[in-house]
């Protein structure tokens, strides 16, 4: 893209390589020229076309531990970001699952949103982050919530377009801050997977976090007898005490390990809700179906009947069922429909839509 917009590209923190900063990745490839701000950044995650951009950080990145224990400053994060000069720049992009937005644009400056999520701990899974505090914090986390809530609706008003990662996230952004937001898919390099003879086994893959309901898949496989191998990192202590002898873990695996468990499964079984979701387009472009909550993100990416199907509500007598369903119907679930599928969601199909959103945005 030939803009020659001047850019501030805006991510919460960048700690990690993740499904976020992935997408900040594919959107700094449009914008190469832009600058980078963050509130706390660890130059080793910085990759791509992030790599290559000037960086700058927020004033939380200044406080004690903030590199380690930056969310205990949630609270000074919409602060930090006002402060933040945006004088110089024609083109704000926030990326936000944390806060981004709240920055201050020039007048006459375009600001597009790309949201994740809204931020899960002041919204909708606040009570499942608050319990997880000592009892006697958990009142103070709600008042804190309370006005995070009241500066992110404020917030929203600063932003000219959103654009959300699924219809999920969309919904919710119309439901908190009452706006509409155009949905962009994020990039998945699809074309780099391949396919080979499926063998007997299903699977689950991604970090072990106790709403993607792995649980449900352990109990499902044991009852019906099918094994089941489970990779990802995390704390598998609890899920084990369920597992009999069809289950394996075999915690974080490099990313060749996992292609090939991807390609090699039967099916991956999804029973918990993400706003989006990036491993059933994975196995999909390695020519494998999805068996999924039919909620979410994941309403998106898979096609009931072509290449997965979902079930109903999130118990052990729905997803064996779904299992049991998709053994009989298993031929129709091709692996050239999985790949096809998968294919909506390729980096030139995001480059081409936020491209867009770019110029109707900014009037060029």
């Amino acid at each position: 893209m030939s803009l020659q917009l001047k850019t501030a590209l805006v991510h919460y923190w960048l700690v990690n390589r993740r499904g976020g900063e992935a997408v900040l990745e594919a959107i700094g490839r449009l914008v190469p020229q832009a600058h980078l701000y963050s509130h706390v950044v660890d130059p080793d995650v910085l990759f791509g076309s992030l790599s290559e951009m000037p960086v700058h950080t927020t004033a939380i990145s200044r406080l004690p531990g903030a590199r380690q224990a930056y969310q205990a400053y949630l609270g000074l994060m919409p602060t930090a970001l006002e402060a933040l000069d945006m004088s110089d720049y024609e083109l704000i992009i926030s990326s936000e699952a944390g806060p981004a937005k709240w920055v201050i644009p020039a007048p006459g400056a375009k600001h597009i949103c790309y949201c994740h999520s809204p931020m899960r701990y002041v919204w909708d899974q606040r009570f499942t982050y608050f319990e997880k505090l000592p009892a006697l914090v958990r009142p103070l986390a709600h008042m804190a919530a309370q006005g995070l809530r009241q500066s992110d609706v404020l917030s929203s008003m600063r932003v000219d377009q959103f654009v959300a990662n699924s219809s999920f996230v969309a919904q919710r952004i119309q439901q908190f801050y009452r706006r509409d937001a155009e949905v962009i898919h994020p990039p998945v390099d699809v074309e780099t997977f391949s396919t080979e003879t499926p063998e007997d086994f299903y699977l689950c893959a991604g970090e072990i976090r106790h709403y993607k309901r792995l649980d449900l898949a352990i109990e499902a496989c044991e009852r019906l007898g099918r094994r089941l191998i489970i990779a990802g990192s995390g704390n598998p202590k609890a899920l084990k005490a369920l597992a009999g002898s069809r289950v394996e873990f075999t915690g974080q695996v490099d990313n060749a390990t996992l292609r090939t468990l991807m390609r090699r499964c039967r099916a991956l079984l999804f029973p918990g809700v993400e706003d989006f979701g990036i491993v059933p387009i994975e196995v999909m472009a390695s020519g494998r179906p999805v068996i999924a909550f039919g909620y979410g993100g994941v309403l998106d990416s898979v096609e009931a009947g072509v290449s997965g199907l979902f079930f109903s509500e999130q118990s052990v007598d729905a997803l064996c069922g779904a299992i049991l369903d998709f053994e009989r119907n298993e031929q129709l679930l091709t692996m050239e429909n999985c790949r096809s599928v998968a294919g909506r969601f390729s980096r030139a199909v995001f480059e081409e839509k936020f491209s867009a959103i770019i110029r109707e945005t900014c009037g060029v």
